[in-house]
């Protein structure tokens, strides 16, 4: 199995959120293409084929996660 390298070069991480669509973006490093992969549960990891190296991190349903938490 492929290793993957995560949080190895984290250099200017930042985050946006999409209210409409309730998506929170963790980037990384600098923006930059990538694939995704649906790791199940709302959570989509961003990398670099290449490399496969974790450049982001999508969080589906954040509102909703957090409510339910809150409950």
């Amino acid at each position: 199995m492929e290793t993957m390298s995560i949080l190895e070069n984290v250099k200017n991480s930042n985050w946006d959120y999409d209210e409409d669509a309730d998506i929170l973006y963790l980037s990384l490093v600098e923006p930059q293409p990538a694939l995704g992969m649906d790791i199940g549960d709302g959570l989509v990891v961003q990398y670099k084929e290449a490399t496969r190296e974790v450049v982001g991190l999508k969080i589906i349903g954040v509102r909703e996660r957090i409510v339910r938490s809150m409950q």
